[in-house]
Protein backbone atom coordinates (compact mmCIF):
# COMPACT_ATOMS: atom_id res chain seq x y z
CA UNK A 1 0.00 0.00 0.00
CA UNK A 2 1.08 3.58 -0.67
CA UNK A 3 2.63 5.53 2.21
CA UNK A 4 1.06 8.86 3.19
CA UNK A 5 2.24 11.73 5.36
CA UNK A 6 -0.54 13.77 6.94
CA UNK A 7 0.63 16.99 8.60
CA UNK A 8 -0.49 17.49 12.20
CA UNK A 9 -0.87 21.26 11.92
CA UNK A 10 -0.10 24.29 9.77
CA UNK A 11 -1.41 25.63 6.48
CA UNK A 12 -1.26 22.26 4.69
CA UNK A 13 -3.35 20.56 7.37
CA UNK A 14 -5.90 23.40 7.32
CA UNK A 15 -6.30 23.03 3.58
CA UNK A 16 -6.65 19.26 3.85
CA UNK A 17 -9.28 19.49 6.58
CA UNK A 18 -11.24 22.15 4.69
CA UNK A 19 -11.15 20.17 1.44
CA UNK A 20 -12.38 17.00 3.15
CA UNK A 21 -15.40 18.74 4.65
CA UNK A 22 -16.33 20.54 1.42
CA UNK A 23 -15.83 17.53 -0.87
CA UNK A 24 -17.92 15.36 1.45
CA UNK A 25 -20.76 17.85 1.78
CA UNK A 26 -20.94 19.29 -1.75
CA UNK A 27 -19.23 16.81 -4.05
CA UNK A 28 -15.89 16.89 -5.85
CA UNK A 29 -16.92 18.88 -8.91
CA UNK A 30 -18.85 21.54 -6.99
CA UNK A 31 -15.91 22.64 -4.84
CA UNK A 32 -13.36 25.14 -6.17
CA UNK A 33 -9.86 25.94 -4.93
CA UNK A 34 -11.18 29.29 -3.73
CA UNK A 35 -13.89 27.56 -1.69
CA UNK A 36 -11.23 25.50 0.02
CA UNK A 37 -8.84 28.36 0.71
CA UNK A 38 -11.64 30.56 2.04
CA UNK A 39 -12.68 27.91 4.55
CA UNK A 40 -9.05 27.22 5.48
CA UNK A 41 -8.31 30.97 5.66
CA UNK A 42 -5.28 30.64 3.38
CA UNK A 43 -4.43 32.01 -0.07
CA UNK A 44 -5.02 30.25 -3.38
CA UNK A 45 -1.31 29.83 -4.05
CA UNK A 46 -1.01 27.65 -0.95
CA UNK A 47 -2.80 24.77 -2.70
CA UNK A 48 -0.20 24.60 -5.48
CA UNK A 49 2.62 25.05 -2.97
CA UNK A 50 1.56 22.19 -0.69
CA UNK A 51 -0.16 19.79 -3.11
CA UNK A 52 1.01 20.74 -6.60
CA UNK A 53 -2.55 21.30 -7.80
CA UNK A 54 -6.20 20.84 -6.88
CA UNK A 55 -5.94 17.30 -8.24
CA UNK A 56 -3.03 16.60 -5.90
CA UNK A 57 -5.12 17.78 -2.95
CA UNK A 58 -8.08 15.71 -4.11
CA UNK A 59 -5.92 12.58 -4.42
CA UNK A 60 -4.55 12.97 -0.89
CA UNK A 61 -8.05 13.46 0.52
CA UNK A 62 -9.26 10.28 -1.17
CA UNK A 63 -6.19 8.26 -0.24
CA UNK A 64 -6.38 9.35 3.38
CA UNK A 65 -9.80 7.73 3.74
CA UNK A 66 -9.59 4.94 1.18
CA UNK A 67 -6.32 3.39 2.31
CA UNK A 68 -7.41 2.32 5.83
CA UNK A 69 -10.71 0.97 4.47
CA UNK A 70 -8.94 -0.98 1.73
CA UNK A 71 -6.41 -2.46 4.16
CA UNK A 72 -9.11 -3.55 6.60
CA UNK A 73 -11.24 -5.06 3.82
CA UNK A 74 -8.33 -7.20 2.64
CA UNK A 75 -7.49 -8.30 6.17
CA UNK A 76 -11.08 -9.29 6.89
CA UNK A 77 -11.34 -11.17 3.61
CA UNK A 78 -8.11 -13.02 4.37
CA UNK A 79 -9.53 -14.11 7.73
CA UNK A 80 -12.68 -15.40 6.02
CA UNK A 81 -10.71 -17.29 3.38
CA UNK A 82 -8.61 -18.99 6.05
CA UNK A 83 -11.67 -19.80 8.15
CA UNK A 84 -13.48 -21.41 5.20
CA UNK A 85 -10.41 -22.81 3.46
CA UNK A 86 -11.48 -25.17 0.69
CA UNK A 87 -15.14 -24.23 1.14
CA UNK A 88 -17.45 -21.44 0.02
CA UNK A 89 -17.77 -18.70 2.63
CA UNK A 90 -21.28 -17.54 3.61
CA UNK A 91 -22.41 -14.51 1.63
CA UNK A 92 -23.20 -12.59 4.82
CA UNK A 93 -19.59 -12.84 5.95
CA UNK A 94 -18.23 -11.72 2.58
CA UNK A 95 -20.57 -8.72 2.46
CA UNK A 96 -19.71 -7.87 6.05
CA UNK A 97 -16.00 -7.82 5.18
CA UNK A 98 -16.79 -5.40 2.37
CA UNK A 99 -18.87 -2.92 4.37
CA UNK A 100 -17.78 -3.37 8.01
CA UNK A 101 -14.55 -1.35 7.61
CA UNK A 102 -16.67 1.72 6.91
CA UNK A 103 -18.15 1.49 10.40
CA UNK A 104 -14.83 0.84 12.13
CA UNK A 105 -12.83 3.48 10.27
CA UNK A 106 -15.35 6.25 10.90
CA UNK A 107 -14.42 6.07 14.58
CA UNK A 108 -10.82 6.94 13.67
CA UNK A 109 -11.81 9.78 11.35
CA UNK A 110 -11.56 13.50 12.00
CA UNK A 111 -14.79 13.96 10.03
CA UNK A 112 -18.23 13.66 11.55
CA UNK A 113 -19.99 10.36 10.95
CA UNK A 114 -22.34 12.01 8.45
CA UNK A 115 -19.54 13.59 6.40
CA UNK A 116 -17.34 10.49 6.55
CA UNK A 117 -20.02 8.29 5.01
CA UNK A 118 -20.90 10.89 2.39
CA UNK A 119 -17.25 11.27 1.41
CA UNK A 120 -16.74 7.51 1.11
CA UNK A 121 -19.93 7.18 -0.93
CA UNK A 122 -18.76 9.89 -3.32
CA UNK A 123 -15.36 8.22 -3.74
CA UNK A 124 -16.92 4.83 -4.54
CA UNK A 125 -19.37 6.46 -6.96
CA UNK A 126 -16.67 8.34 -8.86
CA UNK A 127 -15.71 6.65 -12.12
CA UNK A 128 -13.83 7.39 -15.31
CA UNK A 129 -11.22 10.11 -15.58
CA UNK A 130 -12.26 11.66 -12.27
CA UNK A 131 -10.76 8.82 -10.22
CA UNK A 132 -7.08 9.34 -9.29
CA UNK A 133 -4.76 6.51 -10.33
CA UNK A 134 -3.72 5.42 -6.80
CA UNK A 135 -7.37 5.24 -5.72
CA UNK A 136 -8.40 3.34 -8.84
CA UNK A 137 -5.63 0.82 -8.18
CA UNK A 138 -7.06 0.13 -4.74
CA UNK A 139 -10.57 -0.29 -6.07
CA UNK A 140 -9.37 -2.71 -8.75
CA UNK A 141 -7.54 -4.76 -6.13
CA UNK A 142 -10.63 -4.98 -3.95
CA UNK A 143 -12.81 -5.78 -6.97
CA UNK A 144 -10.62 -8.68 -8.04
CA UNK A 145 -10.35 -10.20 -4.57
CA UNK A 146 -14.02 -9.94 -3.61
CA UNK A 147 -15.31 -10.96 -7.03
CA UNK A 148 -13.35 -14.21 -6.78
CA UNK A 149 -14.76 -14.95 -3.32
CA UNK A 150 -18.32 -14.15 -4.38
CA UNK A 151 -17.93 -16.42 -7.41
CA UNK A 152 -16.87 -19.29 -5.16
CA UNK A 153 -19.89 -18.71 -2.92
CA UNK A 154 -22.24 -18.63 -5.94
CA UNK A 155 -20.76 -21.28 -8.26
CA UNK A 156 -23.93 -21.83 -10.29
CA UNK A 157 -24.00 -18.23 -11.55
CA UNK A 158 -22.58 -17.27 -14.90
CA UNK A 159 -20.13 -14.36 -15.12
CA UNK A 160 -22.73 -11.96 -16.52
CA UNK A 161 -25.33 -12.64 -13.84
CA UNK A 162 -22.75 -12.47 -11.06
CA UNK A 163 -21.37 -9.18 -12.36
CA UNK A 164 -24.82 -7.59 -12.34
CA UNK A 165 -25.70 -8.89 -8.91
CA UNK A 166 -22.54 -7.45 -7.37
CA UNK A 167 -23.05 -4.25 -9.38
CA UNK A 168 -26.43 -3.83 -7.67
CA UNK A 169 -24.82 -4.64 -4.32
CA UNK A 170 -22.20 -1.94 -4.78
CA UNK A 171 -24.82 0.55 -5.98
CA UNK A 172 -26.82 -0.12 -2.83
CA UNK A 173 -23.74 0.46 -0.69
CA UNK A 174 -23.06 3.80 -2.37
CA UNK A 175 -26.69 4.85 -1.95
CA UNK A 176 -26.66 3.80 1.70
CA UNK A 177 -23.60 5.95 2.38
CA UNK A 178 -24.55 9.11 0.49
CA UNK A 179 -28.33 9.39 0.94
CA UNK A 180 -29.10 8.78 4.60
CA UNK A 181 -30.44 12.33 4.90
CA UNK A 182 -32.67 11.84 1.86
CA UNK A 183 -34.46 8.71 3.07
CA UNK A 184 -35.40 10.48 6.29
CA UNK A 185 -36.90 13.43 4.39
CA UNK A 186 -38.66 11.34 1.74
CA UNK A 187 -40.13 8.93 4.28
CA UNK A 188 -41.30 11.78 6.50
CA UNK A 189 -39.18 10.43 9.32
CA UNK A 190 -40.53 6.88 9.06
CA UNK A 191 -36.98 5.59 8.39
CA UNK A 192 -35.92 6.76 11.84
CA UNK A 193 -32.33 7.58 12.70
CA UNK A 194 -30.74 4.14 13.15
CA UNK A 195 -27.11 3.66 14.03
CA UNK A 196 -24.78 2.55 11.26
CA UNK A 197 -24.58 -0.85 12.94
CA UNK A 198 -28.33 -1.30 12.50
CA UNK A 199 -28.16 -0.02 8.91
CA UNK A 200 -25.31 -2.38 8.06
CA UNK A 201 -27.27 -5.31 9.46
CA UNK A 202 -30.21 -4.44 7.22
CA UNK A 203 -27.96 -3.93 4.23
CA UNK A 204 -26.16 -7.25 4.69
CA UNK A 205 -29.40 -9.23 5.02
CA UNK A 206 -30.98 -7.48 2.03
CA UNK A 207 -27.89 -7.87 -0.15
CA UNK A 208 -27.38 -11.55 0.69
CA UNK A 209 -31.00 -12.25 -0.23
CA UNK A 210 -30.57 -10.47 -3.55
CA UNK A 211 -27.38 -12.34 -4.37
CA UNK A 212 -29.08 -15.68 -3.65
CA UNK A 213 -32.23 -14.83 -5.61
CA UNK A 214 -32.77 -17.34 -8.38
CA UNK A 215 -29.61 -19.32 -7.62
CA UNK A 216 -31.30 -22.61 -6.67
CA UNK A 217 -33.90 -22.34 -9.42
CA UNK A 218 -31.31 -21.62 -12.11
CA UNK A 219 -28.97 -24.54 -11.52
CA UNK A 220 -28.49 -25.06 -15.26
CA UNK A 221 -26.20 -22.02 -15.52
CA UNK A 222 -22.60 -23.11 -15.84
CA UNK A 223 -19.80 -21.32 -14.09
CA UNK A 224 -18.09 -18.93 -16.48
CA UNK A 225 -14.67 -17.21 -16.38
CA UNK A 226 -14.15 -14.75 -13.55
CA UNK A 227 -15.41 -11.22 -14.09
CA UNK A 228 -14.26 -8.21 -12.07
CA UNK A 229 -15.55 -4.66 -11.81
CA UNK A 230 -14.97 -1.49 -9.80
CA UNK A 231 -16.27 -1.01 -6.27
Amino acid sequence: MREMTIPESGSKRKLLDAAEKLFADKGFEAVSVRDITQLAKTNVAAVNYHFGSRDGLLTLVMMRYMLPVTEERLLRLEVIEKKWFGKAAPLEEIIDALVRPLATQVMKSDLSERLFYKLMGRIFALQGDGLPGPVEDQIKQIAARFSKTFAKALPSLGAEELAWKIHFLVGGMIHMLTHQDMIYRISGGASGVPTMEVTLGRFIRYSATGLREGVEADVSIKKAPQTTFDF
